[in-house]
């Protein structure tokens, strides 16, 4: 994973318009977020929107009202835990990748796996996969395109003993944060995949089986997620009594 890879993705047809309407969505939330003050909670709304996305796209049965009564199964409980410490892993990130994603699996991981699997990749080829995706987290480039391909390739390594797919999400996000794009992580990009899931899982599948072939279909898929995950944002519809 390089500087070159994310400038040959950046050519693909279609990929750089698809992206740059995806970037131009963010950056006019972002601007309408710079009209009002944006409180802490407003951050905290979103991480918690994302967690409960990426638990239900995990398998949770748990509805956004019993993630936010502090309820719900699990997967949405442990989803909810890895939310609180994201945003502290944002400087670590690009300083020391692979220790970054150690903490989000251990974090999330806890309770349900023996701690001498937490943050542990399951073999040598899961580690080799997780050097490549470090390598890619802060190459020089689109932060979003980084941070698609980043989700990717996650998922499709399955790097850890479990939940993975929270892990893939998670890093997306907090790619997002660290490289600049969206610092008070406002996005919520979880929501967005949730929102276009029957595309989310059949692009994942593909590209699973064919990076290659897949990359593509993926990409451009995501670019539209980026853009679902943009109008979820709470300062685009804000919680109800807000």
């Amino acid at each position: 994973m390089s500087t070159d890879l994310l400038t040959r993705l950046d050519a693909l047809d279609g990929v750089p318009s698809a992206f740059a309407a995806a970037r131009d969505g963010i950056d006019a939330m972002l601007r309408d977020r710079g009209l009002r003050r944006t409180s802490p909670e407003t951050t905290a709304e979103s991480l918690l929107r994302g967690a409960h996305a990426s638990a239900v796209l995990e398998g949770s049965t748990s509805t956004l009202e019993e993630v936010r009564d502090g309820g719900g199964d699990e997967v949405a409980r442990a989803s909810v835990r890895l939310s609180t410490e994201l945003l502290g892993l944002a400087p670590v990130l690009l300083r020391s990748p692979l220790q970054a994603l150690a903490r989000i699996h251990a974090v999330v991981g806890s309770g349900s796996l023996p701690a001498d699997q937490l943050g542990r990749p399951r073999d040598a080829e899961a580690a080799v996969r997780l050097r490549a995706v470090g390598g890619l987290v802060s190459a020089e480039g689109s932060a979003l395109l980084a941070a698609a391909v980043v989700h990717a390739e996650l998922r499709a390594a399955q790097a850890f003993a479990s939940h993975n797919g929270i892990v893939a999400r998670a890093a997306e996000r907090l790619v997002l944060v660290a490289r600049g794009l969206d610092e008070k992580s406002l996005v919520v990009p979880e929501a967005g995949h949730l929102a276009l899931r029957p595309a989310y899982e059949a692009r994942i599948d593909g590209y699973r089986e064919d990076p290659e072939t897949g990359m593509h279909p993926w990409l451009l898929y995501a670019a539209e997620a980026y853009g679902a995950a943009t109008e979820a944002s709470p300062v685009r519809t804000p919680t109800p009594g807000s």
